[in-house]
Order: C-alpha cells, then structure tokens, then sequence
C-alpha cells in the first residue's frame, strides 16, 4: 500500500501539466492570428481611400483667343499634340500657326525707329540687353548729331557714351557702334554692304543683327533668332535645338525662304505680346489649339486679358514713330524719352 501511494502523486503530477500545455496555447493561437490578419488587413485597406484622383490634361477652352480683337475663337484641344507627330504633320502645324499669327498681327514690322540702312544697323547693334524702346527714345539724339557713319567714325566716344548712356552697357556699344562706322567709310564707301558674309565682319554684327538689316532694308529673307523667337519655337517643338545657328537652320527647313522675314515678326510680335517668358496669356492666345505647352500659362480668359501687352493691351507700342498700318489697328506711338 505504501509503495502504491508514492507513485499516484507523481502520476497526478505528470498529467496535470499535459492538460495545461495543450489547453492554453490552443485558445492563444486561435485568437492571435484573427486579429492580425483582421489589422494587416485594414492597413492594406486604407490607403485605397486616400489615393489622389488622376490630374487631367490642360484643355485649351474654345473661347481662349476672345480676348485678342479680331481673332475666331479657339477650338477645344489637348494640351499636347500626338506622339511621334510626322514631319509632313509638323511642317503643316508649323505653317498654320504662322498663317494664323499673320492674322493677327497683319501690320507686324521692325520695332526699330529708322530711316534708312545705316539707322537700322546701328540702332539693332544698340537693342542688345535692352529694349527697342528704349533704343527709339535714345537714336534720335544719336542721328542728329551724327547722321551718317563719316560723321559718327569721327564722334568723341565721350560724347557719345553718354548720348547711349540710356541703353546700357553705353561703353562697349559705343565702341560697336564708331567702329562699324569706321568699318562703312573705310571698307564700303560709307554704305550699309547688302550681304551677310559682309554684315558679319562689321564690329557688334552678328547672324541675328545682318538678317535684321538684310530682311527689312534689303528686302532679302532671313530668320531673326532673338530671345522671343527661341522661347517660342521650342514651345511649339519646331525644334529642340537651343544653338540660335542650329534654331535658324532648323526653323528654316519649315518654310519657304520667302517667308522667312515675315515669319521672324509674326513670332516676335507674339513672343512680346501674349506669349511671355514667364506668364504667357494662354487664355487669349490664338494658337492655342496648336500648342503643345498650353497651360503653361494663365488659361482663363479674363486674367490672361489682363497680361496682353503693347497694343493687345491697349498701351503704347515701341515705336515712337509707328507705320500707318500699325496706327490704324488701334497701336499707339511710344512717348519720347523723359515723358513716361
């Protein structure tokens, strides 16, 4: 009985902790699990709720050049053109949106105040890091005093570093300007050469300031590739070249050479106008239907309006003394200098 009694003890107490070790894990596994799952599942969940709505793309509204006098509303298009667009589909776009700006700006000229050749070379030498305003104010002192290149070759710099003090950077202008006189007297008998590879050899010419002279006083067509002609061409992916030489040969494969000198107004007008570097007015733009960077700029209607400039604006162009055609679309000469 004694040896009997010993061993129930010890066999109670090896049963007892069986029961505890399969009991209490089996509740925990079962009900651990749940709540994970359920939690793992809400965190997969909630950020479903958050997502953003996809942005649509910019639409130019039909009505976006109805600030711009005389111009037909736009059509509604997609911000960007296609994919891969062809050359034929370039070209053709290229040349809409010129057929559509010379509409607009039938009376577009040189915003350059000149008489004849030698004027305009100089005063276009002068327009650099300036305005044509601020050039206009400026020559007519300039011209007075030393109407022709004989008479400016032979200036005091002095004297007329402080005539084109107004423009900026009077100095190195100044030395441009005597010495291309110089050059005129001395080289070509004191006339304005009717050729590029003899514009550029003048001190202060370039490609950009010759087509000038060449477009407008000679009547030989060529591209002006300013700072508003850049901007604006890239916008319109006529070329993503950023080389002023390679833009010229580039933009100049769109068109017919003929077109060349009235093409470089039309885009700098718009470029000056409506297109600006910073907020171009894409709500009054008439090309906006052909433009793949609509909504760069401000889309609505009436505060695009509001950033049109010169005679878009109703405010006074460059010119202080502006071609007829210009006066009688509603443009306004600009004030001389010292009157506002």
């Amino acid at each position: 009985m004694k040896k009997t009694a010993a061993k129930s003890p010890e066999s109670a107490t090896k049963a007892a902790p069986a029961k505890d070790t399969k009991a209490a894990p089996a509740r925990k596994k079962k009900a651990a699990p749940a709540k994970d799952k359920t939690a793992a599942s809400a965190k997969k969940a909630a950020p479903l709720k958050r997502q953003a709505p996809a942005k649509k793309p910019a639409i130019a509204p039909k009505k976006a050049t109805a600030a711009v006098k005389g111009v037909a509303p736009a059509k509604t298009v997609a911000a960007k053109p296609p994919r891969g667009e062809s050359r034929t589909a370039l070209v053709r776009r290229a040349r809409r949106i010129d057929r559509e700006l010379a509409e607009v700006y039938p009376y577009a000229h040189p915003e350059l105040d000149f008489e004849n050749s030698f004027q305009l070379v100089v005063a276009t030498v002068l327009s650099a890091q300036t305005t044509d305003l601020r050039v206009n104010q400026t020559t007519p002192a300039l011209f007075a005093k030393y109407p022709t290149p004989e008479d400016l070759a032979a200036a005091n710099p002095e004297e007329v570093e402080e005539i084109l003090r107004p423009t900026g950077f009077f100095r190195a202008k100044t030395k441009s300007v005597i010495g291309l006189s110089k050059a005129l007297a001395e080289d070509f008998g004191g006339e304005v050469p009717g050729r590029l590879e003899d514009l550029v050899k003048l001190p202060g010419v370039g490609r950009k300031t010759a087509f000038v002279v060449l477009g407008n006083a000679f009547g030989r067509p060529g591209i002006t590739v300013d700072t508003h002609f850049q901007r604006l061409v890239r916008r319109w992916r006529w070329t993503e070249e950023t080389d002023p030489d390679k833009i010229e040969a580039a933009v100049g494969a769109l068109f017919p050479k003929s077109d060349w000198t009235d093409l470089s107004h039309h885009v700098i007008w718009h470029g000056r106008r409506i297109c600006h570097a910073r907020k171009p007015a894409c709500g009054a733009c008439p090309v906006a239907p052909l433009c793949p960077a609509y909504g760069e700029g401000e889309t609505d209607p009436e505060k695009a309006k509001k950033l049109l400039k010169y005679e878009k604006g109703g405010f006074p162009g460059q010119r202080l003394k502006p071609p007829q055609a210009y006066l009688d679309a509603g443009g306004k000469p600009a004030p001389p200098l010292g009157a506002g």
